[in-house]
């Protein structure tokens, strides 16, 4: 039976009862962190004095123990009272002191935001990678030309690196939101206590910057009792879900036999169990499936928050191991986009195809407009009419004459407009239709190799930033174990000292 309930408030509780609301699966992740916060929080008492250097020696050696040979109970209630049990069997009645001026409450919530923030930065990392095979596609494909769409019908007609840079700038805002989301999971509860911090002269700052946190969580109440930062994370991740469905809901499309446009790699396929002929789409149908778990998760985790009173309750660890799962999906999903996207390449296209020439009389629009002086409004329903009658007739653009086109200007404009045969066949140039959407953020091939250059310097901005973040709590790791190292050393010293014995 847990050490909470021997002797203590309640005379029993239930075994049964206990392994109900036991979290101890689910916190074998914060293991790590629990003994680094227990490590800190040891650290901290010394240093101001609360806890003697000796005493706090055998809880930090305990610990250390507990990090190469931990074998967690599962009939343990949670992972800060297994911990707790275990310093207590090696170290004795002196194990009791763990936890001075300290709760589960602010301990749970300091162990879930080092989690996250692992969690966030490997997300990034996996983004980094993604958006580095986007690139190096799109490096390949800078004229190769596709039809865009709207309404899921041909629009105008783009290249298959506008499209991929599209996808990388998708992604950016995603790492972005990722950063931001960061700073402010990066903010340590520690030192709140229960709810209300306690009256034993801590410092919350100093075990704030052993942990590597940026800053304090300051209300109490606010550090022990809000899970607002998963809720974040959890709609960040959401908005990511829906942006890999998207993509994926393009790749299926466009390598439909309908469409025609792409050529998914085999070795992400599968076929019929009866139909021979079948190249069917599984894992990116497996990927659009395994998204909508992520946005059921963010639901399921809100209804659990919303109706909850102010600070800590145990609702709160029904909710991590959801934004866990989200996290290992999302990751998983942009690993094998990744490798897929490298592999599928675009079918080449015939400029001459009807779907492509159609999809460039904005600028046969855009002529009548400028050079014949045709109202704008009035131009667009001169070309309306003009693909109405081509369809009637069941013709293409390329075999429409300016006899034709004239026909339908003077009915609308009501004034007859000879349309010259160059400025008809320049309208159904899709080459030179791309070439001429020169603005920025165009197709074209010239903004698009500014695109590729600056996303370049982009991916390696990140690269380093990501690494920096990461630096500085493994620095902070690093520090808290030298600290450790020299406590140790100085007892061992002490020890010595007293049996009258030269230390090394």
């Amino acid at each position: 039976m847990s050490m909470l309930f021997k002797n203590g408030r309640l005379k029993s509780s239930r075994r049964d009862v206990i392994q109900f609301i036991s979290s101890i699966k689910d916190d074998e992740k914060l293991l790590k962190h629990v003994i680094e916060i227990n490590e800190a929080h040891i650290v901290m008492l010394i240093e101001q004095g609360i806890m003697e250097i000796k005493q706090g020696a055998k809880l930090l050696k305990a610990l250390e123990k507990l990090k190469s040979s931990a074998k967690i109970k599962h009939c343990s209630e949670d992972i800060h009272v297994y911990v707790e049990e275990e310093v207590v069997k090696t170290a004795g009645k002196i194990g009791e002191n763990l936890h001075i001026a300290k709760s589960r409450n602010d301990q749970v919530a300091t162990a879930i935001r080092m989690a996250l923030r692992k969690e966030l930065t490997e997300l990034m990392k996996f983004i980094l990678e993604f958006q580095e095979s986007l690139l190096k596609k799109a490096e390949k494909h800078v004229e190769t030309i596709i039809p865009g769409y709207t309404h899921l019908r041909p629009a105008q007609p783009i290249t298959f690196s506008h499209y991929l840079l599209y996808q990388f700038d998708v992604f950016q805002r995603n790492l972005q939101r990722l950063i931001e989301c960061y700073a402010r999971v990066n903010c340590c509860p520690m030192g709140a206590a229960a709810l209300a911090t306690t009256s034993f002269p801590i410092s919350r700052e100093r075990v704030a910057e052993l942990l590597g946190f940026d800053a304090l969580l300051e209300n109490s109440i606010d550090a022990v009792g809000t899970r607002d930062f998963v809720l974040e994370s959890l709609g960040i991740l959401s908005i990511i879900a829906v942006d890999i469905t998207r993509l994926v809901e393009d790749l299926i499309i466009w390598s439909t036999p309908e469409f025609d446009l792409i050529e998914l790699p085999d070795e992400f396929c599968s076929t019929s169990s009866i139909m021979p002929q079948k190249k069917n789409p599984d894992v990116l149908e497996i990927i659009r499936a395994r998204m909508s778990h992520i946005i059921g998760n963010f639901t399921a985790c809100a209804l659990t928050l919303k109706s909850l009173p102010s600070s800590y309750n145990l609702d709160f660890q029904e909710v991590t191991p959801k934004m866990w799962e989200s996290f290992q999906k999302v990751k998983k999903a942009l690993s094998i986009l990744s490798d897929l996207i490298m592999l599928c390449n675009p079918k080449e296209q015939n400029v001459e195809n009807s779907i492509l020439t159609f999809s460039t009389l904005t600028e046969l629009v855009k002529i009548i407009f400028q050079k014949y002086g045709v109202p704008f409004r009035t131009a667009h329903k001169i070309v309306g009419a003009f693909v109405r009658q081509l369809e009637k007739k069941k013709v293409t653009i390329n075999d429409a004459t300016p006899e034709m086109l004239g026909e339908i200007i003077k009915k609308i404009a009501n004034k007859p407009i000879e349309i010259s045969i160059n400025d008809l066949k320049t309208t159904v140039d899709v080459i030179g239709f791309i070439k001429a959407h020169r603005i920025r953020g165009g197709p074209s091939p010239s903004e698009v190799q500014r695109m590729l250059n600056s996303r370049r310097d982009f991916l390696a901005s990140m690269k380093k930033q990501i690494a920096e973040t990461e630096m500085k709590i493994t620095n902070a790791q690093r520090k808290l174990d030298e600290i450790i190292s020299k406590i140790m050393q100085n007892t061992i010293a002490e020890k010595f000292k007293k049996n009258g014995v030269e230390a090394c």
